[in-house]
C-alpha cells in the first residue's frame, strides 16, 4: 500500500511522537526507522528481556490480565506486561494499536476537529430503547455519582470528554490521551443496575469475599454483586454526596 494511503488518523498520531508517547499503557517509541510498543512498566528494560510478539500474538496479549481474567474493557489498566512490539511503520503501528486500544486511534484524531463528536450522558441516554430507558431516570446527583464511579482512573484509563449534571470532564494529568467521546455499553450497563437500586436506603456494602477487592479483576461486569469494585465505588461517591451541606 502507497504510504499516501495511510489514514490520517494514524499519521496524526505518529506525528505526536517526536521521541516516544505513553498511549494508555502502552509506550511507543520511535526505533529502527519505526516504532517499538512495550508496557510502560517496562520502559526501563533491555529488549532482550522481553518477549516480542508477533501480529498474530497482540490481540490474545489484550484478552486477558496477568491472572488470566478476561479483560471486557480493553481500557481498563490491566494489560499484562513483559511484552515488546516491533512495528516497522505507521500502518504496523495502526494495526497493533487496534488490537490494544480498539478505536483509540480514530477517538484520538477526532477529539482534535474544531468540532470533537462528544455525545452527553442525556443525549445518550434519550436515544435509548427497551430495558435501558430506565437510564435516563438518573437525577444528575445520581447520574455524576455513577459516572465517576464507572470511569475512575482505577478502572479506565480513557479520558472523559462527555459529561452530566455539569460535571467537570477528566483533566489529562488524571487519565491517558486516549479520548472518551460517548459513553460506552459498560456504562450503560452499569447505569442500568445503579437505575434499578435507586432509591434505596444507605448503608455500609457487605465486605467484598476473599480476594476480591474495589479493584479487583473479579467479577468487573457482575454488577448484581454488592462487592463489584464499581458497586463499591459508587457506594463511596453517594456517601461523599450526601455528606455535603446543602445549599440554602
Amino acid at each position: 500500500m502507497p504510504a499516501e494511503q495511510v489514514n490520517p488518523d494514524i499519521a496524526a498520531l505518529a506525528g505526536r511522537i517526536k521521541t516516544e508517547l505513553l498511549f494508555g499503557q502502552v509506550l511507543i517509541r520511535r526505533a529502527n526507522g519505526g516504532f517499538e510498543l512495550r508496557h510502560a512498566a517496562d520502559g526501563g528494560s533491555e529488549p532482550g528481556g522481553l518477549g516480542l510478539l508477533a501480529d498474530h500474538q497482540i490481540r490474545p496479549l489484550a484478552q486477558f490480565t496477568s491472572s488470566g481474567e478476561f479483560r471486557p474493557l480493553k481500557s481498563a489498566p490491566n494489560l499484562p506486561a513483559g511484552w515488546r512490539i516491533a512495528a516497522p511503520d505507521e500502518r504496523a503501528l495502526a494495526m497493533a494499536l487496534h488490537y490494544l486500544y480498539p478505536g483509540a486511534v480514530a477517538d484520538c484524531f477526532a477529539a482534535q476537529s474544531a468540532a470533537p463528536p462528544v455525545t452527553s450522558y442525556r443525549q445518550f441516554t434519550a436515544r435509548q430503547t427497551g430495558m435501558y430507558r430506565i437510564t435516563a431516570r438518573l437525577d444528575d446527583a445520581a447520574a455524576g455519582a455513577m459516572m465517576r464511579a464507572c470511569c475512575h482512573h482505577d478502572f479506565c484509563l480513557k479520558r472523559r470528554l462527555w459529561t452530566v449534571g455539569g460535571e467537570p470532564c477528566d483533566e489529562p494529568s488524571q487519565k491517558s490521551v486516549i479520548p472518551c467521546l460517548e459513553p460506552c455499553a459498560l456504562l450503560l450497563e452499569f447505569a442500568r443496575k445503579i437505575a434499578r437500586l435507586e432509591p434505596r436506603e444507605t448503608g455500609p456494602s457487605p465486605p467484598a469475599p476473599a480476594g476480591r477487592t474495589a479493584g479487583s479483576a473479579a467479577g468487573e461486569c457482575d454488577f448484581d454483586a454488592p462487592h463489584n469494585p464499581r458497586r463499591l465505588r459508587y457506594d463511596t461517591e453517594k456517601q461523599q454526596l450526601e455528606a455535603k451541606p446543602r445549599a440554602e
